[in-house]
């Protein structure tokens, strides 16, 4: 790999760029050729395991970080479960102290809000272990807009699909992951009811 590679890029080059971030455990649905919005997620994600540049551009840090096979390690050591790291707005599928699959999310944003009451709250997604409580297989219309396909884990905050994931964390409190994705979540049975999820 060697030309800089973008969003809209395709060819041989880019399907060699999906087959590797597919080997290193990156979501991407699927290599295809085409650097769509999930390869751009998935390089974002690679950046903020490796602690570079958020951009989604695949130049020569991110080749480098692609060279070496930067992952991020897991906190748990056992079981199976779905860690939210905050600091590097990643979600990690794991098993037992192995990470799996490493998806591009965005979490709550620090800013300050008007919550539904009229109070004025602080987006946050609190540290702490929780359990999948309820989940609902559409879009779920709530206060701050409708949420596709959410697994709420603790009150009315959930992981759930959303049509924009930036690279930094731009929600109320929620974990936001591409549409895509949630149905990944969904089909693979990561985040079914009682499942465990670890924010930190």
């Amino acid at each position: 790999m060697t030309a800089n590679l973008r969003k809209g890029d395709s060819g041989a080059q880019v399907s060699a760029l999906q087959g590797r971030l597919d080997e290193l455990g990156y979501w991407i649905d699927g290599v295809d050729g085409q650097f769509g919005m999930h390869t751009e997620h998935a390089v974002l994600a690679l950046q903020k395991a490796a602690g570079i540049a958020r951009d989604g551009l695949v130049g020569p840090d991110t080749r480098a970080a692609l060279a070496e096979g930067a992952v991020p390690s897991a906190s748990t050591e056992s079981g199976s479960v779905v860690e939210i790291d905050l600091e590097r707005q990643l979600m990690l599928v794991v098993a037992d102290g192995s990470v799996e699959s490493v998806i591009h999310t965005s979490t709550g944003s620090g800013r300050p809000y008007e919550g539904s009451d009229g109070s004025e709250r602080i987006a946050t997604t609190p540290t702490g272990e929780y359990t999948v409580f309820r989940d609902v297989d559409s879009w779920d219309p709530g206060p701050y807009g409708a949420l596709y396909r959410p697994k709420y884990f603790n009150g009315g905050i959930a992981v759930h699909g959303y049509p924009s994931v930036p690279s930094q964390p731009a929600s109320k409190g929620c974990a936001r992951v591409s549409l895509a994705a949630m149905d990944w979540l969904w089909q693979q049975g990561h985040l079914d009811l009682y499942a465990t999820v670890v924010v930190r």
